[in-house]
């Protein structure tokens, strides 16, 4: 999860009980700290339960002038008046079968958002009217090849992006076992990509005109062995998975933490510490290098350094380039699951515990 950033200097967040049964927002002002607002949002007399490693309240909120609008999967999707704090709509009925808990953030595109409700039963994912928060399209996984899956291999956490491709916008989605493009406008397939099996969770990338997708767990024998990186060619129709990826790498391969790409460069930190720097183009390995520690939060670019910080709360912090060059180590000394914010020169950090500004 990562913190939504705020217009008119607000910063906002979303928690909840830890047996899930309410959840809250909470604003406070980015220039002191303090809490402008906190309300409960929705309720759940008995709530699924939710993998240890994640929470009730993963998903990240995203914010435009005027409206935040945050999501917690079956639990509940709504819009908020930054201005007055007034609930402007609510769905409740977006319902799915997270079996681990709710993890798919949702986005924002023009008139939409963009939710993803992908558990075991019927995956899908619909875009939103925001004004209204009526239905605009819905699109369902293809029964024909994911009811044969066993539910657990259906299920994804992930977050989509929107790129253009000759002149037409793509919602890239990589859901459980497979990557769909879909027009953004209409909710149409456009091509797909079958990879895996489930829980995919590391976001897609869109870069120099190729796209970057995990494959979620790949299993041998019934046991998650290993995830791949896929760099795929997003102008292809139906079914490219012969025809349109480019290269697949799989030696520590992250499933949750989202590469970054730097000046052709991709940086990735595995869940157990390992940092590879492929070249973005060919997958070739530039170096390697292990960190200490587990790693949930992303990697992000920013004053010209890659930040990394670790579960336990240690950042590592290096200059992109053709070898491991490194700038700073510091210790937050509290869990970190998020990715940073930065705003201007500062950088806003949230952990288990408090809310930090960090300049």
């Amino acid at each position: 999860m990562v913190i939504a950033g705020g217009f008119d200097n607000q910063i906002w967040l979303t928690s909840a009980a830890k047996d899930g049964k309410e959840f809250y927002t909470l604003c406070f002002d980015l220039k002191t700290g303090k809490l402008l607002d906190e309300k409960t949002i929705f309720t759940a007399e008995d709530p699924q339960r939710i993998h240890g490693t994640n929470s009730y309240a993963t998903p990240t909120p995203c914010i435009e002038d005027g409206f935040v609008y945050v999501n917690y999967g079956t639990f509940g999707t709504t819009c908020i008046n930054t201005n007055n704090f007034e609930v402007v709509w609510k769905r409740e009925d977006m319902l799915c079968d997270h079996m681990q808990g709710p993890a798919s953030s949702i986005i924002l595109h023009k008139n939409m958002l963009i939710v993803h409700l992908e558990g075991t039963e019927n995956p899908y994912v619909a875009a939103l009217d925001k004004k209204t928060g009526n239905t605009i399209w819905k699109s369902i996984r293809p029964k024909e090849i994911y009811d044969p899956l066993e539910p657990v291999f259906r299920k994804s956490y992930q977050t989509p992006i929107v790129i253009e491709v000759e002149g037409r916008e793509l919602l890239i989605s990589n859901s459980a076992f497979m990557c769909f493009a879909h027009d953004v406008k209409t909710g149409e397939v456009v091509w797909t990509v079958e990879y895996g099996f489930d829980s995919t969770v590391s976001q897609p990338i869109f870069w120099d005109g190729l796209v970057y997708v995990n494959s979620g767990w790949i299993f041998i024998d019934n046991v998650p062995y290993f995830t791949r990186q896929y760099a795929i060619d997003p102008s292809g129709k139906g079914d490219v998975t012969k025809t349109h990826v480019k290269w697949i790498y799989e030696d520590e391969v992250p499933q949750i933490p989202t590469p970054v790409i730097v000046d052709g460069k991709m940086y990735m930190v595995h869940d157990r510490g390992i940092i590879t720097c492929i070249d973005a183009k060919t997958a070739k390995v530039i170096w390697k290098h292990e960190l200490k520690g587990n790693f949930n939060s992303s990697p992000i670019f920013a004053a010209e350094n890659i930040y990394f910080i670790n579960v336990k709360g240690d950042c590592t912090i290096i200059k992109p380039g053709d070898s491991f060059q490194l700038v700073a180590e510091n210790e937050i000394g509290e869990t970190v699951k998020a990715v940073p914010v930065f705003i201007n020169d500062k950088l806003l950090l949230r952990t288990e515990k408090n809310l930090f500004l960090i300049k």
